[in-house]
């Protein structure tokens, strides 16, 4: 049953099947005959998807009940997930919309295709009907228990999950003396450094005028002001125009989330919260690692929300962990 909350929040999830045939026929042919382990952004488990979208939407159905409406983004495909909302959420069924990137790159088509999730969540305040207030998820993070609306927006601005941090410099270092060391020995070889999480949210905080700190978070679903992004992309459109650019992720650009959360900031905003998440990744973890996972998210009812990431690269044994551990939190 959809419950109304005193504002209206919508959620968007960003989603991609790489595994599907024509979706990665046109990713490698992006690569100028690279191969994806040569181009930062572009390794296979960045698009990999075990259907993980489908515990996400019904997570949300179930624990946030107050969501108007979910907004899948994708690629010209389809996540497959009515039968399953069909099934446990029948009445909600209408709430779910497919959004193309077509549509919110509407007018900038030139930079499509893109294999860049920053360059999507660039996009997302384009969404057709899409609330002011809206919740940004990964198709990866999953809800563990109710929540209300004001987890996610206090006075109608957006609840900041994450924390303060001084900048990446020893990465920033690193990542200058590699440079240097290239262009001595390799000077007419192209320098594509890797996309990093931190250095993408530091350069949105600079972008902003942040000198000293930044508000760094973390996987965990993300409020949004959608109004606000809207006034800063159309007052700076070269800035958006150039951070879109890029087809597969890059050291150079701006986190949107990082950038949303600087702007709220400047604006006064001190929402403050921790990302009450839990963070998986099982890849090459020990026997244990998913079981102790889940127990913590059972015991620990501050953590409301789970990240399980690469899922793809994790044994069949540690997939049919976390699967059945998911279902078994959303009863299904």
């Amino acid at each position: 049953m959809k419950i109304k909350s005193s504002h209206t929040i919508d959620v968007v999830i960003a989603w991609v099947d790489g595994a599907d045939p024509k979706h990665k026929k046109k990713r490698l042919s992006f690569l100028d005959n690279k191969d994806v382990g040569e181009l930062a952004g572009a390794a296979e488990t960045r698009f990999n998807s075990l259907n993980e979208v489908e515990y996400c939407v019904l997570s949300i159905l179930k624990f946030a009940p107050f969501v108007r409406n979910i907004y899948i983004v994708t690629d010209n495909q389809d996540p497959k997930i009515d039968s399953a909302v069909k099934k446990y959420f029948p009445e909600r069924q209408k709430d779910i919309r497919i959004v193309d990137h077509k549509e919110i790159f509407e007018g900038y088509e030139k930079f499509l295709p893109t294999f860049n999730s920053i360059c999507i969540s660039n996009m997302l305040w384009r969404i057709k009907g899409l609330s002011n207030h809206f919740v940004y998820f990964n198709d990866d993070i999953f809800l563990l228990r109710s929540i209300k609306p004001e987890d996610w927006f206090v006075d109608s601005k957006p609840v900041l999950r994450g924390s303060w941090s001084t900048p990446p410099f020893e990465r920033l270092l690193w990542d200058q003396i590699k440079k240097g060391v290239i262009k001595l020995f390799l000077p007419n070889k192209k320098i594509d450094l890797q996309a990093s999480f931190q250095v993408n949210q530091w350069t949105a905080a600079k972008l902003l005028g942040f000198k000293f700190r930044y508000f760094k978070s973390g996987h965990t679903p993300l409020a949004m002001d959608r109004n606000r992004l809207e006034n800063y992309f159309k007052s700076k459109p070269q800035i958006l125009e150039q951070n879109i650019s890029h087809r597969f992720r890059n050291y150079e650009q701006f986190n949107t989330v990082s950038l949303a959360n600087h702007l709220e900031i400047k604006a006064g905003n001190e929402n403050f919260a921790n990302s009450q998440a839990i963070y998986m990744q099982p890849h090459n973890r020990g026997d244990q690692y998913v079981d102790k996972k889940f127990e913590e998210c059972k015991k620990d009812k501050t953590k409301f929300f789970a990240c399980v990431q690469s899922l793809d690269l994790s044994s069949s044994e540690d997939q049919k962990k976390v699967k059945d551990a998911i279902e078994s939190i959303l009863n299904l």
